[in-house]
């Protein structure tokens, strides 16, 4: 497993959500907040994650479907 840096562009609506929480408590995986900066309209925030290939996959798959926008870096 190696550490994959991540971008997540979170729109306003979601922005009272625990996003980040529950990436951890959802998913086996790790991770580290490099920067984050959020508003009313929307939210930002760069990551280092780690895990199971498999668990990734469906952690980027779950942000998706929410309407979080994921780019790797």
């Amino acid at each position: 497993m190696k550490d994959i840096e991540i971008e997540l562009f979170i729109p306003g609506e979601l922005k009272d959500e625990p996003i980040i929480c529950n990436m951890i408590k959802n998913f086996k995986v790790e991770m580290k907040i490099i920067e984050a900066s959020f508003s009313a309209e929307s939210g930002w925030a760069l990551l280092v994650v780690n895990g199971p290939k498999d668990e990734l996959e469906r952690m980027f798959g779950d942000l998706q479907k929410r309407g979080i926008n994921v780019h790797r870096r």
